[in-house]
């Protein structure tokens, strides 16, 4: 995915950072456990909320463990479990056809860089596909439903983030428990849309200049690289209103040991990132790392 959605860590104590970081561990572990090395850098924020909201209720246990970002100490993982096997079968499908999308919108030269990142995934990609089929499949639908609103240069905001919003919905299906799959279903569908119109925003100026389909130029009439101050206000609405709609289901969880790292993602750093977009001031972080002070994250350079 973007890697949008993370903690904010300023509300968090250094335990609660740590939680968060024992996930991220955990999920780039089982990566790497499940489908070699080169499968562990398709990990990122959004992959990791997914692997946290698969685990409420299921015994969360830590273990040390060492890995090439930390040969010496280790760092606090969250063991293996079955919700971090979805979440990192779900992180490389996704990823996979994304891979494939890139290739299909940057013509022969600039898909180079996908092309080669796809081969490295290749057999990764396979074998994740043969043990989650139904996603798979969804994940193709949905990317050909996307495809065709930006060949028609689809100007409302709801029917361009429908595919993927509705793409993420699917991931509610691998929770058994059917009242936990429609919260799900609800938090996953809004959260879809909301990264998909903050990635919108996020790479407007970029869109404009490469003459990208971008659904915002459409929706608010605007020629240039910039959005206007009005778009920026009838935008930042809309992406708080998905916001809400995603903490108003939230709310029906029981997040157990998790209810301070999931509480700061819910009720501040989303609506915090959604506005640092429109501002034109968010910068995404690349990594997590651990210094002698706890748990910090960087911001890509």
């Amino acid at each position: 995915m973007f890697g949008y959605v993370r903690p904010a860590a300023p509300r968090l104590n250094e335990e609660e950072r740590d939680r968060f970081h024992s996930v991220y561990c955990g999920l780039c572990h089982t990566l790497g456990r499940r489908y070699g090395f080169a499968a562990r850098f398709v990990l990122n924020y959004d992959f990791t909320f997914l692997a946290l909201l698969l685990s409420l209720g299921l015994p969360a246990t830590c273990t040390c463990r060492r890995c090439p970002a930390h040969p010496v100490k280790g760092c606090g993982a969250l063991d293996g479990s079955k919700a971090l096997d979805i979440a990192a079968d779900d992180s490389l499908v996704l990823v996979w056809w994304q891979l494939q999308d890139h290739i299909a919108d940057h013509g022969f030269f600039g898909g180079i860089p996908y092309r080669i990142a796809a081969l490295f995934l290749r057999r990764a990609y396979r074998k994740a596909a043969a043990r989650v089929p139904a996603f798979d499949a969804a994940v193709r639908l949905h990317l050909d439903e996307l495809a065709a609103r930006e060949r028609e240069c689809c100007a409302s905001l709801d029917a361009a983030a429908e595919p993927f919003a509705a793409l993420l919905a699917e991931l509610a299906a691998e929770d058994e428990d059917p009242v936990r799959q429609r919260i799900l279903r609800q938090i996953f569908y809004h959260l879809g849309r909301w990264i998909y119109l903050v990635d919108a925003a996020d790479d407007f100026s970029k869109d404009a200049k490469s003459k990208n389909y971008n659904p915002l130029r459409y929706r608010y009439g605007i020629d240039g690289d910039v959005l206007s101050e009005d778009a920026k206000r009838a935008l930042g609405e809309t992406l708080d209103a998905s916001i809400r709609q995603m903490a108003g289901a939230y709310a029906l969880l029981d997040a157990g040991g998790w209810t301070a790292v999931l509480d700061s993602i819910f009720y501040d750093s989303l609506y915090g990132i959604g506005k640092a977009v429109l501002d034109g001031v968010y910068h995404k972080p690349s990594r997590i790392r651990r210094g002698r002070k706890g748990t910090r994250y960087e911001r890509s350079i």
